[in-house]
């Protein structure tokens, strides 16, 4: 049902987008423009609007990976960089809420594990919206950051990393086989900032896959079942990664291809100072406004991705 809820959307947005070019043309070809200068102003400003919304759409029919129309399941993690790392790591989670609300995706913290000093350790959240996934999922990869730091006394640039994964929502139980058996969860007391906020049962969840020593925690929910059940499709969009990382090192063995483990170099590098730049690397995409990618303007760097830009550092 939510397979056909997705369709129908796609489906009407695109007949409605037909109609309104067909009744356009019918204006169009029974006005006269020097006479009717009113009607043909507001058939113009109708024709900017349409093709507007179509630019912004259009890249939905580039999706046609297995889950490109699901919601999304995020995590942002600190890398090197210390308290600088944190901090940074914050600002990418708030260049995402930003994007998402601009996109009108809904966004539920699942886990977040705050810095002693400033900043996130870590923070896994849901983007909920069609096509949510598919224009988020080449945001995975490690983002970089050039800045004065504001955390050292001598104001010295420094350099901070911050790793983003990108997971599709997994509706359907056939895609990761899941037994209790397999699964150990824990509860306990959720953190929270204290006075009469503060959660005085066991609310918050971990649950622990045996098998692959996955861990999940969930407690931004008040009730633990529904700690449980957000828990449960983190590790689920976990364990379906994994599965496809299994089967592609396995093809990728077949071939003879070597791959390692780590992280891997950036794919974005956010540059404040001695100048202003952001530049994906995978694309050549840049701009100078880093301000405004930070506020969640990253259209064009998802766009180029879609389109399959690629870099001249690629080609090579």
């Amino acid at each position: 049902m939510q397979k056909l809820d997705n369709y129908r959307v796609v489906v009407n947005f695109w007949d409605d987008i037909e109609k309104r070019i067909f009744d356009l043309d019918e204006i169009l070809n029974i006005i006269d423009e020097k006479k009717d200068k009113e009607v043909f102003q507001d058939a113009k400003e109708r024709l900017q609007i349409l093709e507007k919304t179509f630019i912004e759409h259009e890249f939905e029919a580039l999706m046609s990976g297995k889950y490109d129309s699901a919601s999304a399941i995020m995590a942002i993690h600190s890398g090197a960089g210390g308290v600088d790392a944190q901090d940074w790591s914050e600002m990418v989670l708030r260049m995402y809420l930003r994007y998402a609300e601009n996109h009108k995706y809904k966004v539920e913290v699942v886990n977040m594990s705050k810095g002693e000093e400033a900043g996130i350790k870590s923070v896994t959240f849901s983007v909920s919206g069609t096509f949510a996934y598919g224009h988020l999922k080449n945001e995975a990869g490690v983002h970089r950051l050039v800045r004065l730091s504001p955390f050292n006394s001598d104001n010295l640039r420094q350099t901070s990393f911050a790793l983003v994964e990108v997971l599709p929502e997994i509706e359907s139980d056939d895609e990761v086989k899941i037994s209790d058996d397999d699964l150990k969860i824990d509860t306990f007391r959720a953190s929270g900032a204290g006075g009469q906020h503060v959660n005085k049962t066991d609310s918050a969840v971990r649950i622990t896959h045996l098998s692959t020593k996955t861990v999940v925690e969930c407690q931004n929910e008040r009730s633990q079942s529904q700690n449980k059940e957000s828990a449960m499709k983190v590790l689920k969009a976990k364990l379906y990664k994994l599965q496809q990382e299994k089967e592609d090192a396995e093809k990728k063995e077949l071939r003879g291809e070597y791959t390692s483990a780590e992280w891997g170099n950036q794919i974005r590098s956010y540059v404040l100072h001695p100048y202003k730049l952001v530049k994906d690397h995978r694309t050549g995409v840049e701009t100078v406004d880093p301000e405004k990618v930070l506020e969640g303007d990253i259209d064009r760097f998802i766009e180029a991705r879609l389109k399959g830009v690629v870099s001249r550092e690629d080609r090579k």
